[in-house]
């Protein structure tokens, strides 16, 4: 028994014109059990491309390295205990972590202030770079339709050498009726002069 495939009406882009699409049923999806590694590395991809989680976490990670070398070369003298810009590395990572409750920690007076400032905010920074991400990636699919024609576009635009003639006609067609439909719109719209 073959499913009948009703044709839907598609808003056109331009008024009077009449676009029909067939909906097509999507077959079931089977129960996995191995994970989607090309999913997972295209979710990944996407966070990197889309997302502030790179650019955030390097000037996280410059933060720390700094905030660090401050701690180290205020206490290597006075401190037994924060010896190395290795061990002064541990501890403000852990400052990060525990809002600067570890011990031992710095004391001398600016070793104090450098891991109270660096505690405070890295730990507001940290869970800012994770906020920032998290909301970034959920508000990807509220973008608006004229930005992903657009971002296709440019995408076509750059492929231009690897289109077929179809390809090209229907990109040409697009942004003639994109044009086209905006300058009806400036037109139409009285002017303010």
């Amino acid at each position: 028994m073959e499913d009948k495939k009703i044709p839907e009406q598609v808003t056109p882009l331009m008024r009077g014109n009449k676009v029909l699409r067939v909906r097509r049923r999507k077959p079931r999806r089977r129960l996995r059990f191995t994970p989607d590694i090309p999913g997972i590395f295209r979710f990944l991809r996407q966070i990197t491309n889309e997302t502030p989680l790179i650019p955030l976490s390097l000037t996280l990670i410059g933060l720390w390295l700094l905030s660090s070398w401050g701690v180290y070369l205020v206490e290597r003298g006075a401190n037994e205990q924060i010896n190395s810009y290795g061990y002064a590395l541990w501890w403000t990572f852990t400052a990060m972590q525990t809002q600067g409750a570890n011990s031992p920690g710095p004391v001398t007076t600016p070793g104090m202030i450098i891991g109270s400032i660096w505690s405070i905010f890295s730990t507001i920074a940290f869970f800012g770079v994770i906020i920032a991400t998290i909301y970034a990636y959920f508000m990807l699919p509220r973008r608006r339709p004229s930005r992903e024609i657009i971002g296709a576009l440019q995408y076509n635009l750059e492929q231009l050498d690897n289109l077929s003639i179809d390809e090209l006609e229907v990109l040409r067609d697009t942004t003639v009726q994109i044009t086209s439909t905006r300058i009806r719109e400036l037109k139409e719209k009285p002017s303010d002069h």
